[in-house]
């Protein structure tokens, strides 16, 4: 199984942040988590608001938690909120099932995910897709 690296990690929060300034989006923080769900490199924006570091973390928790994308975590929101209200309860750490999140895949396997936040849903899993693409590696937002 391929793991996510340092350096991966280190460029896909690199790049992200580099997208959202090319684009002028509102201050944005930037987390990755490998597959087991520890922190592999974060980075918040000059202006950021003081919990970017918290919903960055549980967009990409609430991906590795469920194993999807978070498009696909809100539309199950949408359609099973009760369903997701426990998920958030009972999943370890910060759940934010709200674009943003993106699973990490390399060969198809999951080996982390990204959770960025900060200006739109739209703009944020953008800069995620970015990120991950500029790695090497294939993005998953559900």
């Amino acid at each position: 199984m391929a793991a996510l690296s340092l350096a991966q990690a280190q460029t896909i929060v690199r790049v992200a942040l580099e997208h959202c300034r090319t684009n002028k989006f509102a201050p944005m923080g930037v987390a990755v988590l490998d597959a087991r769900g520890a922190l592999k490199a974060f980075a918040a924006e000059d202006g950021t608001s003081m919990q970017r570091s918290v919903v960055a973390i549980g967009k990409a928790n609430g991906c590795l938690a469920m194993g999807v994308g978070a498009r696909r975590l809100e539309t199950m929101a949408q359609q099973r909120p009760h369903f997701v209200g426990a998920l958030a309860a009972s999943v370890t750490g910060p759940f934010i099932p709200v674009p943003g999140g993106v699973l990490i895949k390399a060969d198809g396997e999951i080996i982390g995910a990204v959770g960025v936040t900060g200006d739109t849903s739209d703009n944020d899993e953008a800069a995620a897709l970015a990120g991950i693409a500029a790695a090497g590696l294939a993005g998953d937002p559900g």
